[in-house]
């Protein structure tokens, strides 16, 4: 019997998919049914896996362990940008295949996959990990074998490679800005820092007390307290912050742990009617498990929110949405993600090569204009060009954008008077 229910959700998801790539302006991408791509032998000279019809890449994101609810929302966005990609032609002519790892929050395991994918699979870029633990685990092998990582995540910066490209804030764009936002919009003295106890939270927690103590007048640090990655149990936490009743606390939780964080201080008492609390590791895709009603009124220091009001977003939301589901979310690491693939295409259609060093060369000023936090650019220490926003946390899940910096942030991940 034909099923007449099936052709209006693709024809649907092919309209949304569209409207989408509609929306993105075409900087120097290929358009369908241009001359005929370059010679294989032409834009392949380190035997990566490229054929005449198609280039193959990997994926490497947290599918399975404490980090998936933090890092499924990369794997979609990552997906997305490769099906509108494929849509429009491909990149260089060749379709994008993808094969996709799962490094099951263990960090052994991710540079198990990394090998697998550059040594084994030969391909082309990886678009993946999302702590910086994984991050560190995996940058050994892609300097060693040449291989080429788009990483999506917010990360403590004082790191640089040829073989990265950091889509996601380094921690002087989004830390400073925050901190400088809350301490003259809240008149913020007493601050208490907390974080999941691994390498990007202690960073960022080192580079936040250097600002507090030594740029923001009369401020201090009241505490500081760390946690193991999973860890559920935040009484006594909760109650050390009662107990030193700081005008802020700052946060880079991760992970799982944030549901019962969150939750825990809720039934504490402690709510955004009596306490500052500002995040820089909670985004759309946390507050779906946290619960909006356990978050409410908080804020987070963010490049990008969903409630995001341009074009670009618009159509990058809708085709999300129709994709994944109209209950989707989409947070600061999974738009990040989002450009991931995009970037990629446009270096290497400038480069006229896939090969890894010619990709690196290429990418200086490399930009981006349909990106749906507005724009982006790649610096030549390949980080990004980006804005700083402050979003509060709404009942529904979403957040308010409450302040956004005027201009785009230069990245500078090896700050001066911070290491």
């Amino acid at each position: 019997m034909r099923d007449h229910a099936s052709p209006k959700p693709r024809s649907t998801l092919r309209r949304h998919l569209m409207q989408g790539i509609v929306a993105l302006p075409l900087i120097g991408l290929s358009a369908v049914g241009q001359a005929a791509p370059p010679a294989t032998a032409v834009v392949n000279t380190t035997k990566l896996a490229v054929t005449d019809t198609e280039v193959t890449v990997g994926q490497l994101h947290s599918a399975t362990g404490t980090m998936a609810i933090s890092e499924t929302g990369s794997i979609q966005a990552e997906q997305l940008a490769i099906d509108q990609i494929n849509a429009m032609g491909g990149v260089l002519g060749r379709k994008i295949k993808v094969i996709k790892e799962d490094g099951a929050s263990d960090w052994p395991t991710f540079a198990e996959k990394s090998k697998k994918l550059l040594i084994n699979d030969r391909v082309a870029a990886v678009f993946g990990c999302w702590t910086s633990a994984s991050r560190k685990a995996v940058l050994p092998i892609f300097e060693k074998e040449n291989g080429m990582l788009y990483y999506p995540t917010f990360y403590e910066g004082l790191e640089q490679s040829k073989n990265v490209i950091y889509t996601g804030q380094e921690a002087t764009q989004q830390i400073l800005w925050g901190l400088d936002w809350v301490s003259k919009e809240k008149k913020a003295k007493t601050y208490f820092l907390v974080g999941s106890d691994y390498i990007w939270p202690r960073t960022s927690m080192k580079i936040a007390r250097k600002h507090i103590e030594g740029h923001l007048a009369g401020s201090k640090v009241v505490g500081e307290e760390y946690y193991p990655l999973g860890h559920t149990q935040f009484n006594s936490l909760i109650n050390k912050i009662k107990a030193a009743k700081p005008d802020v606390i700052f946060i880079a939780v991760v992970g799982g742990s944030n549901v019962s964080f969150y939750k825990q201080l809720k039934a504490a008492g402690v709510t955004a009617a009596k306490q500052t609390l500002l995040t820089i590791s909670v985004t759309e895709d946390e507050v779906l498990g946290i619960g909006g009603e356990n978050m409410a009124g908080f804020y987070a220091s963010m490049k990008y929110f969903q409630s995001l009001d341009n074009a670009n977003n618009k159509a990058f939301v809708q085709a999300f949405k129709a994709k994944y589901g109209a209950k989707a979310v989409i947070g600061d690491v999974t738009q990040a993600a989002y450009l991931g693939p995009w970037l990629w295409k446009a270096t290497v259609e400038k480069a006229g090569s896939f090969d890894v060093d010619k990709v690196a060369a290429a990418s200086k000023d490399i930009e981006f204009k349909g990106a749906p936090e507005g724009y982006v650019k790649i610096h030549a220490n390949h980080h990004l060009w980006s804005k700083t926003r402050i979003g509060q946390a709404q009942a529904d899940g979403q957040f308010k954008v409450v302040a956004e910096s005027p201009d785009l942030i230069e990245p500078n991940p090896f700050p001066k008077g911070y290491q």
